[in-house]
């Protein structure tokens, strides 16, 4: 029988490939080329557009510290809004908070949450269904353009890289936007690829960032399917002191929200940790 391998498109001269299992579905949106299957060696992979966005065997990284290090940083988030983020991970994480009382969720493509619920069901788990949360299908931009000022203590976008249907979430509009509707101790993350191989990418959305923000760094997390070393995670807030806290603090407030014991990746001294950059990163991020 002739074996069938996915190979990843992110970048023309390398990559990595997967064996599949089975296809679980291919469909062409009204915005990008979704395909999920079952692999070898990750358990169940989506791709968009031909770059990995997830597999079940790792997500919990990249899920992790994307949503507890801004809420926990923050110490008192109590309104989230997530862009992107249609597998459910990120939502699912931010409501393991017990102080979160909305988390606002928009993603523009009802396909990736139709087929994340079908094929990746533990992923957003029960999140979908919880009281707190409010998920919507829509544009993002425009959502982040119309928000009320103060109206969110967190942001937390998940997206593709900027290029096609995630273009528009590194631009100065988002950033200068994403500023008013944060109340005054408030936080912004995105993914800002592997720096690695796309150290522009972080250099440019961090100058971006410093525009509508006073704090602008990054910090990293290990995820295997995200090759090429460090993922960075990127960071503006309005208050410098909310990348400063120490890990005590940091361990106090996770139990307070309970999410103690619940993570695999996340840990208080991982979370501190990852503000310390290797200088191959740090040299990408603007000097004050």
């Amino acid at each position: 029988m002739t074996e069938a391998w996915v190979n990843e498109t992110l970048y023309s001269a390398w990559g990595q490939r997967f064996r599949m299992v089975r296809e679980l579905a291919r469909v062409r949106s009204q915005f990008q080329d979704i395909l999920l299957f079952e692999s070898e060696t990750h358990g169940r992979v989506m791709l968009l557009d031909g770059v990995v966005q997830i597999t079940e065997a790792d997500e919990f990284v990249y899920q992790e510290m994307l949503a507890h290090v801004p809420l926990l940083a923050h110490g008192a988030a109590q309104r989230v809004l997530i862009i992107g983020a249609g597998d459910g991970g990120v939502l699912r994480r931010v409501l393991q908070h017990r102080n979160v009382e909305r988390a606002v969720m928009v993603e523009i493509d009802g396909e990736v949450i139709r087929l994340c619920r079908e094929h990746l069901p533990a992923i957003g788990g029960a999140a979908w269904d919880d009281p707190r949360a409010e998920v919507i299908v829509g544009d993002g931009i425009d959502y982040v353009r119309r928000a009320a000022a103060d109206s969110f203590d967190a942001v937390i976008v998940d997206s593709t890289d900027p290029i096609g249907v995630g273009e528009a979430l590194f631009t100065d509009e988002f950033y200068a936007n994403a500023a008013r509707l944060l109340s005054p101790r408030g936080v912004i993350v995105n993914q800002c690829g592997v720096p690695f191989m796309q150290a522009e990418e972080l250099h440019e959305t961090s100058l971006r960032r410093s525009r509508a923000f006073a704090d602008i760094w990054a910090y990293v997390a290990a995820v295997p399917t995200y090759v090429g070393g460090f993922m960075t995670l990127g960071w503006a807030a309005k208050d410098a002191s909310l990348r400063q806290v120490p890990v005590e603090t940091i361990h106090a407030r996770a139990a307070a929200a309970g999410i103690l014991g619940l993570t695999r990746y996340w840990t208080p001294e991982i979370h501190v940790g990852a503000f310390h950059l290797p200088p191959y990163i740090a040299e990408h991020l603007p000097r004050g």
